[in-house]
């Protein structure tokens, strides 16, 4: 039998963490480091850390913040959110994140998962693909939080990844998206 792995993804959006539901209503919910604790307290298998603003406002991943938490992470920590070149990965690894987590620069330079892959290994690098039904049903794949229609199908996007050097790939359906529980609420 299979070993079911918890790996709670935190979204964070400007200074605290959010939830929300088909990636809109965000509600605020906390600040990432108390998060951190009651994970740890949880001995959950891994972290994932997504900055959902990040890229529409053009900022960089928060290093000084990935840095204070990796310091408390007793699990596998992911990050994403911001990340649109490879000096952005190097950066992140270096403050101790153990996971890379792409997307909307993904979608737009599926070189850098190649340069992801080959300058760290495929176990460093998870492409996230987000996706939202269209009105004829077909599913497309979304960048940016869920806001911009790349025109791309799912399941052929994530093969492209694959292909390129994807260790992990990181499904969201935007329908399907629903306010779940938080231990820490």
């Amino acid at each position: 039998m299979l070993k079911i792995r918890v790996m709670p993804t935190l979204l964070r959006k400007g200074p605290t963490l959010v939830k929300g539901k088909g990636f809109d209503s965000w509600r605020r919910i906390e600040v990432p480091q108390t998060a951190l604790r009651v994970y740890n307290m949880r001995e959950v298998d891994e972290l994932v850390l997504l900055d959902i603003t990040a890229t529409d406002d053009g900022r960089a991943p928060d290093f000084d913040l990935v840095d204070l938490l990796a310091d408390d992470c007793f699990m596998p920590f992911s990050v994403g959110g911001g990340i649109s070149h490879i000096e952005h990965v190097r950066r992140l690894l270096a403050v101790g994140a153990d996971k890379v987590v792409i997307n909307s620069a993904a979608v737009a330079t599926p070189d850098l998962i190649g340069q992801v892959a080959a300058e760290f290994g495929v176990q460093v690098l998870i492409v996230s693909i987000d996706f939202r039904r269209r009105d004829d049903g077909r599913a497309e794949v979304v960048t940016h939080a869920g806001r911009r229609p790349a025109g791309r199908e799912p399941v052929a996007w994530a093969r492209e990844a694959a292909d390129c050097g994807a260790g992990e790939i990181l499904l969201s359906s935007v329908e399907r998206d629903v306010v779940a529980g938080h231990p820490a609420v």
